[in-house]
């Protein structure tokens, strides 16, 4: 069976003739800029076992929060490995943010950045 490809202006098509869903096969191809338009637009993929294109498979993400924590979640114990076993988040911050602005200099807004060095820390258990 041929694969049928779909670009953004398709999935435009698609929602302005009222379809809500799509189901997405090993036939079915969607540009990376369909699947963000699809999102934007409130269309439903069914996926399946299908990824989008160039997502990268991360099983890591399910794993321990905090990169100094083994998979039990207790403290590195490993004599100087050079972590240490409780991190300070203020102390990870200022590091961030000032080598943020060695790179960018001062186009970067700094509300931004805060917000941005906050996210990650939540999400890595810091």
């Amino acid at each position: 069976m041929a694969k049928v490809f779909y670009t953004e202006r398709d999935i435009e098509d698609m929602v302005q003739r009222g379809v809500r869903s799509l189901m997405l096969t090993d036939e079915v191809v969607l540009t990376e800029l369909a699947y963000e338009r699809a999102k934007r637009l409130d269309l439903k993929l069914d996926r399946g076992n299908v990824t989008p294109p160039s997502a990268p498979v991360r099983p890591y993400l399910s794993e321990a929060k905090n990169p100094l924590l083994q998979k039990d979640n207790s403290p590195c114990q490993k004599p100087d490995c050079g972590c240490s076993s409780s991190v300070n988040a203020s102390t990870v911050k200022e590091r961030v943010r000032n080598a943020v602005k060695v790179h960018f200099g001062e186009k970067v807004d700094d509300h931004l950045l805060e917000a941005i060095i906050q996210r990650v820390l939540n999400s890595v258990g810091v």
